[in-house]
């Protein structure tokens, strides 16, 4: 399968999510050429000794959106892996800050780098972090 088929084939069930969409209670939600959406619901179990949001949290559910929008550009046997991950955090988020929606877009898509970036809203549409990413493709 292409990356998009594959991604698509989670959407509608016929292939497994990742086990950390479990722990951490977030989905696929979207997925198309060149981007990517994926759905959070923070919980009391997501918070740092503070109560609010674990920074790791947000940084996951932006990982997963910008990698998936890479993955959306994979021919049959590519693969990606994350270079780097540059996140900036510019609010708090507590589990009452509602669904988080992490969107990604591709910027760059070249032969063996591409690069994404990511925006993560609270559940009224305000941005709480915004991220980019590096991602090395490979043949399997």
């Amino acid at each position: 399968m292409t990356g998009l088929e594959h991604l698509r084939a989670i959407l509608d069930g016929r292939v497994p999510r990742a086990p950390i969409q479990a722990t951490l209670d977030f989905d696929l939600t979207e997925a198309d050429e060149g981007r990517a959406r994926f759905t959070g619901r923070p919980s009391a179990q997501h918070a740092n000794p503070m109560g609010t949001v674990h920074g790791g949290y947000a940084a996951t559910l932006l990982d997963s959106a910008m990698g998936s929008a890479v993955m959306t550009t994979l021919a049959a046997g590519e693969s990606y892996g994350t270079v780097d991950l540059i996140v900036h955090l510019v609010r708090p988020i507590t589990p009452a800050s509602g669904p988080l929606v992490a969107d990604a877009t591709i910027v760059h898509r070249g032969k063996t780098i591409a690069t994404a970036e990511g925006r993560l809203t609270d559940g009224n549409g305000k941005l709480v972090a915004h991220a980019t990413t590096t991602c090395v493709i490979t043949r399997a």
